[in-house]
């Protein structure tokens, strides 16, 4: 299924008074795949910035690096907009290699000098709270590699109850258990552990989420969280905990990372007193080309 979407994305930071910007940091550009083609991109940022370059980082992933002049502005307003066609990708678990179709598996000489550093848990566990979930889920399981996979995805949308946190940071695992509520990146953390403790590779994806109307679905209005695991024969498979998606379906993939902080979505600072910052707003809309021009 191929959907034509247009994702825009605002920020806007208000100070009380005038204040310099130094360099800001923007990952908003989401690379060509085969399961999304972009076809336009936009970005608007007042004030005019003194230039804007760009890098691929570590991951492969288009980040863009604003540099300001020393004018000062009470306000900083970015506008992403990106027009997509977004191919909705069937999972290929028949490709899964018969040697990794029963749990526990072990990856090839070849890929593991590549996966190691995603398959280390990186989030304290001192009480062992982690471990115990992730070893109660895995031995309730069938054995099957997949089983594991689904019953710990299931199991976040069943158990714990979605929070929408516009503040800054993520709960460590343990935590998010605890506590038994999360946002979708506390939600993606948690589960990438969970993985990489039972020896799954596993990578933390952000993006957008589409959510039509007719859909009961958590996460939209904002950036999205989610995570991949990779499957020997079956490569890089994408699975949202907070919407209980087993694929790509409505998922826009922008970057992925090792850890959730190398994927902010926009980060930089500013010159002045501490106390000139008011607020700051974000808005996400992903819309249908065909809503949006009907809209117009």
């Amino acid at each position: 299924m191929r959907r034509h979407l247009i994702v825009r994305h605002a920020t806007e930071y208000r100070y009380s008074e005038p204040v310099s910007f130094g360099r800001h940091r923007m990952m908003f550009r989401p690379r060509d795949s085969h399961s999304l083609r972009l076809l336009n991109t936009e970005l608007s940022i007042s004030p005019a910035p003194e230039s804007i370059k760009w890098i691929y980082d570590a991951f492969g992933n288009s980040v863009s690096y604003a540099e300001f002049c020393d004018e000062p502005a009470t306000s900083l307003r970015l506008v992403s907009e990106i027009e997509i066609f977004h191919y909705e990708a069937a999972q290929p678990t028949n490709l899964l290699l018969e040697s990794a179709r029963r749990f526990p598996f072990a990856y090839t000489p070849d890929e593991l000098p590549d996966l190691r550093p995603v398959m280390m848990v990186h989030r304290p566990d001192p009480d062992g709270t982690l471990a115990g979930w992730a070893t109660r889920i895995a031995e309730a399981s069938d054995g099957g590699t997949l089983s594991v996979l689904i019953d710990m995805l299931e199991t976040i949308r069943r158990d714990f109850a979605y929070r929408c946190r516009p503040k800054a940071g993520t709960q460590d695992p343990a935590q998010t258990i605890q506590l038994g509520t999360g946002s979708c990146r506390d939600f993606a953390l948690l589960m990438i552990e969970a993985l990489r403790y039972l020896g799954f590779a596993a990578r933390f994806v952000t993006g957008y989420i589409h959510t039509p109307a007719h859909t009961n679905v958590q996460g939209g209005g904002a950036t999205h969280a989610w995570l991949q695991v990779y499957l020997p024969g079956c490569g890089w498979v994408e699975m949202d905990p907070t919407n209980g998606i087993f694929g790509n379906r409505d998922l826009i993939r922008i970057a992925v990372a090792r850890d959730h902080t190398q994927a902010t979505p926009l980060s930089g600072s500013y010159i002045g007193p501490h106390s000139a910052f008011l607020d700051m707003t974000v808005s996400v809309s992903v819309m249908s080309a065909e809503a949006e021009t009907s809209a117009a």
